[in-house]
């Protein structure tokens, strides 16, 4: 007879009152999730829509942009793949930043991923009531929002392989829609099909127009803050570290292929969008995908491409909810959230985690029923900088693991970064640029001004509330390299 599962509190959950509760996560996420739950939250709104306005400030060269921020950001997969591997816990790169940098750097961590999941999907939620509203025009935007979080919440208190599977699928779709248009797009270069009276179509598009770089260097680095916001959310692959099947083998097969794949198909989408439009006629009215598939002569195109983007939306609230809910599982192991929030259902999943993420989502029903032409670009230019700080914090916890291990001799990582130690701090840079274009356009500064105020309330919030009360948990490994806990 196998013997009884351990939990910490010494009870397995069938003896706790009500047989309901444990605090561990049940384990049952697989390398195709996992894959596809990265993917999800890169691939959304970003790219069907947030790309033209990168375009417009960078042209063609915003291919360059895209290039340059995506090697940053397999920087920091890489990294965070590493510390992933090494330590497949709950609450991931929050918990690697306490062990390593901190109690108040872990905090700051979790919490601002937190914030960045929410801030995104209250834009997601928003976008989806705009998008129900193409094939329900006049109907309330809070009601498709209060229906989203709905099933929303539905999806994310069942077991977690539950929400791996629905990711899975809502991304084939977003995917496959991508896909189509990128070969879509050759057959009608192939064919000469216009879709611009008067202009051709061809990789000549890409420099016939005032050049390759239109707006000169300037324009490339006025791009970055949009384009690092479309990558963002690729960090939540370190988020299912602790309820993956095989971390050790599924955590490195998903950070080595997804940054790859979001590269293609961005780096693609752009090629094939402005090879077809020149970029100068991209003015962000209509979208290019509407374009391609309708000189395709596709039936009913807009309404395949709303769907595409409903889908789209579900995916990402879904994705945010499931990252958001987990940081702030981990942080209540540390002791740096409310201790409820460590509550997991009978399913092994942090219930109360997801019903608070829901409470912050239907912040945002309220929103739509009171300023719904401009709730959101209020929400949307927030997101960045959070972003950028969480990517920060992945990089230098990563950097103290790395000298740790040299100091103190530990055994080395079964999955280190390449090129160690001058891409980690050319990635270190990268972001310390990043957060200088957000602060320095006029366009972006208000989210910098946003970022600087939280960071001002989380320091606050941890000298008030936390600091003589949490903890940095040892939870993973002491200083002879052996497992604490």
């Amino acid at each position: 007879m196998a013997a009884p599962e351990s939990h910490p509190d010494g009870l397995p959950p069938a003896d706790r009152p009500g047989g309901e509760e444990t605090t561990e996560l049940a384990r049952g996420l697989s390398l195709r999730h996992i894959t596809f739950i990265a993917l999800g939250s890169a691939i959304g709104t970003g790219l069907f829509y947030g790309s033209a306005a990168a375009i417009q400030k960078a042209g063609p060269a915003v291919i360059a942009a895209y290039l340059v921020a995506g090697a940053a950001v397999y920087m920091v997969m890489r990294a965070l793949g590493e510390m992933a591997v090494r330590h497949p816990v709950s609450g991931s790169f929050g918990q690697y930043a306490a062990r390593y940098l901190g109690p108040f750097a872990g905090f700051v961590t979790g919490w601002s991923f937190a914030f960045e999941m929410i801030v995104v999907a209250l834009a997601d939620v928003t976008a989806f009531g705009v998008y129900m509203q193409f094939w329900f025009p006049g109907s309330p935007r809070w009601v498709w929002v209060v229906a989203v979080i709905l099933l929303i919440g539905a999806i994310n208190t069942r077991n977690v392989k539950v929400f791996g599977e629905m990711e899975f699928w809502l991304t084939i779709v977003k995917v496959g829609a991508i896909i189509a248009m990128i070969a879509g797009g050759i057959v009608l270069m192939i064919l000469g099909v216009r879709l611009s009276e008067g202009t051709p179509v061809g990789l000549e598009n890409l420099v016939a127009h005032d050049g390759f770089a239109p707006n000169g260097a300037a324009g490339v680095i006025a791009a970055l803050a949009i384009v690092v916001f479309a990558f963002g959310g690729v960090e939540s692959v370190g988020i299912t570290a602790g309820e993956a099947a095989d971390p050790k083998r599924a955590i490195p097969r998903a950070v080595n292929s997804v940054p790859f794949r979001i590269l293609l198909f961005y780096v693609g989408t752009m090629i094939v969008i402005m090879s077809l439009v020149p970029w100068n006629q991209i003015t962000g009215e209509a979208s290019p995908f509407v374009q391609i598939f309708s000189a395709l002569g596709v039936p009913y195109a807009p309404g395949i491409l709303n769907l595409v983007v409903v889908t789209a939306a579900i995916s990402a609230i879904n994705s945010d909810t499931f990252g958001a809910g987990r940081m702030l599982y981990g942080l209540a192991r540390q002791g740096q959230a409310p201790a409820a929030f460590a509550s997991v259902s009978r399913h092994g999943v942090p219930w109360l985690t997801v019903l608070v993420m829901c409470g912050a989502l239907a912040v945002g029903a309220v929103l739509n029923a009171v300023i719904p032409e401009d709730v959101f670009l209020l929400i949307a230019s927030i997101a960045t900088f959070a972003t950028v700080l969480v990517w920060l914090m992945i990089l230098f916890s990563h950097i103290a693991m790395r000298r740790e291990i040299a100091r103190e001799r530990l055994p080395e990582s079964e999955y280190r970064v390449p090129l160690w130690p001058v891409a980690s701090w050319l990635a270190v840079a990268f972001m310390l640029v990043v957060i200088g274009v957000i602060a320095w356009f006029p366009d972006t500064r208000v989210a910098f001004y946003v970022g600087a105020v939280w960071v001002l309330l989380l320091v606050a919030a941890y000298l008030l509330g936390v600091r003589g009360h949490g903890r940095a948990r040892p939870i993973l490994e002491d200083r002879t390299g052996r497992p604490t806990a």
